[in-house]
């Protein structure tokens, strides 16, 4: 199936925080977005790791509506996904010469009043991509792209799950935050296991805890709790396997403002504290680009670039963000910022508000664990579990 191509006419990406103006691949090679030429709105995938980023238009037969998904895949193609009467049809998109090439992957029929089907991030790898099913009272986890015929249920998690962060580079341990009970917690799902769910975010009993983004390098979290302030999410970090509390800075608490963070630095493996976190900030007076790191004690505020498509964007492990862009005038382009660096800092050094207190222990693989995956039998090694931030031994200190 082929489509010819149009004039590609630039957008400036979405007003709404909780949506990035572009989908980026997680090796960083290639990104995708809807873009719009008039009234009409189609995928435009661009090439980020030459010399200069281009964009190539794929539009289909008809416009997309402008609620549809688009993703890259790690070979080029963009995976789109359609809605029509109650069901999910899911194509990869490809430029053939001129026109469009579409593979369609097959369709997920999903009750309209009752679920809603959205894709997870962009998996390690690229070979695969995932959504999530909604329902009612669980939530079912679908690979819509990689599969060798078309998309394939892989796991039902019990409660009503939304998020999403890979939390290794094999893509096979993935977090979500699914709802029970009234209360939304961080749950980790291993899809090697047939989707076997363990905890890993329980601050206090009443909290609500949500994991926002993390780096498989470095083990480094952001998260949003309500537990040091009932009512009020605030943002977090903690880090995997670490036998630290979840901490709370006061720098990340920005008065009449919306902060999300949307890019950790990689390669930071031995040191999760100097990792360069980028923050989208939203407030009366627009967007801007926000960068800290846990080691610090404040949040360096930075004008966002014209045209910037709001909360998408990268790091390179040597500490440049890369930020795509589009204007009339450059309809595909990529602001390059250095991340101001203070040097210096320590992982006890980090500004604290004082770490909420649970009576959690140090996990172990004992009888008393919740239910996480036991890979001692795992014929090949499998990625270090992670431990359950609420069951680190929580110090009574406050760092100044």
């Amino acid at each position: 199936m082929t489509a010819c191509a149009i004039e590609p006419s630039a957008d400036p990406g979405s007003d709404d925080p909780s949506r990035a103006g572009c989908s980026i691949a997680a090796e960083g090679a290639y990104a995708a977005r809807l873009a719009r030429s008039g009234d009409s709105w189609y995928p435009e995938r661009w090439t980020l790791d030459g010399p200069e980023p281009y964009a190539v238009p794929l539009p289909g037969n008809q416009p997309e509506e402008p609620g549809t998904e688009v993703q890259p895949m790690g070979d080029g193609r963009v995976l789109v996904h359609r809605t029509a009467a109650g069901r999910h049809l899911f194509s990869l998109l490809y430029p053939t010469g001129p026109c469009t090439g579409e593979l369609p992957l097959g369709a997920i029929e999903c009750p309209a009043d009752t679920t809603r089907l959205r894709l997870l991030p962009p998996a390690p790898g690229g070979e695969r991509a995932y959504a999530l099913a909604v329902g009612p009272r669980s939530t079912v986890l679908w690979q819509v792209a990689g599969g060798a015929f078309g998309p394939e249920r892989v796991a039902e998690v019990p409660g009503r799950c939304s998020g999403g962060a890979w939390l290794d580079r094999t893509g096979r341990i993935l977090a979500v935050d699914r709802e029970t009970g009234g209360r939304t917690k961080a749950v980790v799902v291993d899809l090697e296991r047939d989707g076997e769910v363990s905890p890993l975010l329980q601050i206090a009993a009443d909290s609500d805890d949500r994991i926002l983004l993390a780096d498989p390098d470095s083990g480094l979290v952001l998260i949003r709790s309500d537990a040091p302030s009932p009512g009020r999410g605030r943002l977090g970090w903690g880090v995997l396997g670490s036998t630290l509390p979840v901490r709370f800075p006061e720098c990340l608490r920005l008065t009449d403002c919306v902060v999300t963070p949307f890019a950790i630095q990689p390669g930071q493996a031995l040191t999760p504290e100097r990792c360069a976190v980028a923050l989208r900030v939203d407030g009366a007076f627009g967007s801007w680009v926000g960068v800290w790191r846990p080691a610090e004690r404040e949040v360096r505020h930075l004008p966002a670039p014209e045209g910037w498509l709001a909360g998408a964007g990268l790091w390179t492990a040597d500490g440049e963000l890369r930020l795509p862009c589009a204007t009339p005038q450059s309809p595909c382009a990529v602001a390059r910022l250095a991340a101001p660096d203070t040097g210096g800092g320590r992982a006890g050094d980090a500004e604290d508000s004082a770490p909420h207190e649970t009576d959690g222990s140090a996990a172990s693989d004992g009888p008393g664990e919740p239910d996480g995956p036991d890979t001692s039998a795992a014929p090949a090694p499998a990625p270090p579990r992670p431990v359950p931030l609420q069951q680190a031994p929580l110090a009574r200190r406050v760092t100044k």
